[in-house]
């Protein structure tokens, strides 16, 4: 019977145990992953987040530095019970991101982090590719802009350098005041004033607390405007879908919702597409100052120069006398010959009589592509004689000539020279601006620095530079959003520009990415990182308009004139071509702001950042040419002269557009302008 009574008490106490541990289990899986997966989450959380952190640059290309990447991943388990539905997957949350990684499979086996880092996806916003987390460290910087990456290393270090000081300076102030603090007790006065003193410094930091939260509301505040006027302005331009010229080769055009017109580019057409030579982005592009050559440069490193059609037997001549009459070149000129076979392939396009091609304003192949650089090439200029320089990442510009296939000068610098200009009335000098802050005048013949100059400040790096008021001075622009003007005799400082805002979140200056000189008028155009493009008047420094619609961010689009200087081109980093009318006709009775304009016209026509978009400077020689082929081509239709169409084909007038994007595509578009008597449509010209 005891044996009996003890055998029970046993078997009663193994189902209590039993009982304990399957309930344990069940609390442990209504409590989700362990202690052990969770701190394997939150280590791959910190990863993500510093990956994240580091890669900040990653939409410097793009339209904003904050927002280019984005992490994606599937649709997040709403409640613990569908998460423990899914066959014993521990799923590990990140909050900041909003997404659930997966660090367990379906039979309850760890995931390798490797593993788990593929489960979450980056797109960058740029390209619009998908790219696996495990492999975004060594895939995205591929599509950064090298230089913008490179200043946000240099300035980040200022940063640091800079918050360093601060805190050991306010260090020092809070051991100073806790010294203050002390009294004395040498009277009751020094013990009055001490807790008078204590009192303030409390009031103070209550205030301090105070405006801090305010601003922080405040910041918030902004914040959400920007993200609404950019989520307003991103469904302007998707909502462009063929409601202008539909079917006209994928252009869509808009204008902004304050100009109501009437339009100057709205018989845009696309007439020639140059895609397929570049590999990746197109960082410069540059017209001749005949306007017959364009070069254009970027991440591939190869200089390529196209030429107009109607030009290519005056240039071919050219270098066929040049070549007749050289010696062979030196091993050292061979290694930058350039790429080009002994046959030229436009040759069998000079013959081609269809009429597409007859719209075509450039030869479809590069005329001359020059190899030498090693890294970026970040600028080009011209000389009048065909000369033609090229900076690059790899710290040298090198000088070239359209009859020539090797380099014909090497000029070395410390770090990357981000602009270089000829001088526009001796082009046996150049100026060259580099990120070591300092501004150079070279002498072409005899190879060396004839003077040069050093910005000052904390933030040393020159991101523009030209010559303005032919060549009287020389002007540079600078990371911390400085203009500075220099005598081009000896490069002594003589002024400069503060580019910002009075007020708001443009009164810190961004970098300058472009200055250009304004045709027939001592006026420049600077393009800087707050989207922002300004008018300048040099006879007082003042400022003669702003022009606003456009997003660059980070990078080094900049803005140009027309050949007449009636319009202003710039590229985007939301994908589309903008022209302003540099003086817009206001209404008479209109309250609008004289110096600002924001009536802009955008034409839709990459899927890509626009890096480079300008004007051909002698747009009536290409047209000129488009038309009579299209007036030959007519009359070989009719088979007879028709007055009517060379009325309808003669003397028109317009524009010439070249753009260029971030996958390396380059576009060319035509815009006949309306004669004033005229009251067709605009179509009716094309």
């Amino acid at each position: 019977m005891i044996l009996r009574q003890e055998y029970e008490k046993i078997v009663r106490c193994e189902n209590q145990r039993r009982d304990l541990l399957m309930k344990d289990e069940d609390q442990a899986k209504a409590e989700g992953p362990s202690q052990e997966e969770l701190e394997r989450v939150e280590r791959l959380k910190a990863q993500l987040l510093s990956l994240r952190s580091s890669r900040s640059p990653i939409g410097s290309v793009g339209t904003n530095s904050a927002g280019r990447c984005v992490p994606q991943l599937g649709p997040v388990p709403r409640n613990s019970r569908e998460r423990r539905r899914s066959a014993g997957d521990e799923m590990g949350i990140i909050p900041q991101l909003n997404m659930f990684v997966r660090t367990r499979t379906d039979s309850g086996k760890p995931l390798s982090d490797l593993e788990i880092l593929e489960q979450v996806t980056v797109l960058n916003l740029d390209t619009g590719e998908r790219v696996p987390l495990s492999i975004a460290e060594d895939k995205l910087p591929q599509c950064i802009n090298p230089l913008s990456l490179h200043i946000m290393r240099l300035t980040s270090e200022y940063v640091s350098n800079t918050s360093l000081d601060k805190e050991k300076e306010s260090d020092e102030e809070s051991v100073s005041s806790k010294k203050s603090e002390l009294p004395t007790g040498e009277d009751t006065d020094a013990e009055v004033s001490f807790h008078v003193g204590k009192v303030r410094r409390r009031t103070a930091q209550l205030k301090k607390f105070l405006g801090s939260k305010v601003k922080k509301t405040i910041g918030k505040a902004r914040s959400i405007a920007q993200e609404v006027s950019h989520a307003r302005h991103k469904e302007d331009v998707m909502d462009i879908v063929d409601e202008v010229n539909p079917g006209e080769q994928n252009i869509k055009l808009k204008a902004s919702g304050s100009h109501k017109g009437p339009y100057e580019f709205d018989s845009l057409q696309h007439v020639q597409d140059l895609s397929g030579e570049h590999a990746g982005p197109v960082w410069c592009m540059k017209f001749s100052s005949c306007g017959r050559l364009l070069a254009t440069a970027g991440q591939d490193r190869v200089l390529r120069i196209w030429v107009v059609r109607n030009a290519y037997t005056y240039f071919q001549d050219m270098r066929t006398k040049y070549n007749a009459e050289k010696v062979s070149p030196t091993p050292s000129q061979e290694s930058l010959v350039s790429q080009h076979s002994s046959e030229d392939p436009n040759a069998a396009f000079v013959d081609l009589k269809n009429e597409e091609c007859r719209r075509c304003p450039f030869m479809p192949k590069p005329f001359c592509t020059y190899t030498g650089h090693t890294s970026d090439l970040l600028d080009v200029s011209w000389s009048k004689n065909y000369f033609v320089l090229s900076s690059s990442m790899d710290k040298t510009v090198r000088l070239w000539h359209i009859s020539r296939k090797e380099c014909l000068c090497c000029f070395q610098h410390i770090d990357f020279v981000t602009a270089i200009v000829f001088h526009p009335r001796d082009d046996r000098y150049f100026l060259s601006g580099s990120l070591d802050g300092k501004l150079r005048l070279w002498n072409i013949p005899d190879k060396k620095v004839a003077v040069w100059n050093e910005v000052d400040g904390q933030t040393k790096l020159i991101t523009a530079a030209n010559f303005c008021q032919n060549g009287k001075f020389a002007v540079v622009g600078s990371y911390d959003g400085r203009c500075i003007f220099y005598n081009t005799d000896q490069l002594k400082y003589h002024t400069q520009i503060h580019v910002r805002s009075t007020r708001g979140k443009n009164s810190t200056g961004r970098k300058i990415s472009g200055i250009e000189p304004m045709p027939g008028e001592d006026k420049i155009l600077v393009t800087s990182n707050d989207s922002r493009i300004r008018l300048y008047d040099l006879r007082d420094l003042n400022l003669s308009c702003k022009y606003k619609g456009y997003v660059n961010v980070s990078s080094q689009i900049k803005a140009s004139f027309s050949h007449d200087g009636k319009y202003i081109i710039s590229g985007s980093e939301n994908q589309c071509i903008y022209i302003w009318r540099t003086h817009h006709d206001y209404s008479k009775f209109s309250s609008v702001r004289r110096d600002r304009n924001d009536f802009w016209e955008g034409i839709k026509a990459h899927n890509a950042v626009v890096t480079c978009a300008v004007f051909a400077p002698n747009p009536d020689n290409i047209i000129k040419m488009i038309e009579e082929q299209e007036g030959a081509v007519l009359s070989e239709k009719l088979k007879t002269e028709d007055p009517m169409v060379e009325q309808r084909t003669k003397g028109c007038g317009g524009y010439v557009l070249v753009s260029a994007d971030f996958n390396g595509s380059i576009k060319v578009f035509l815009n006949k302008t309306k004669p004033k008597h005229s009251s067709l449509p605009a179509s009716a010209l094309a």
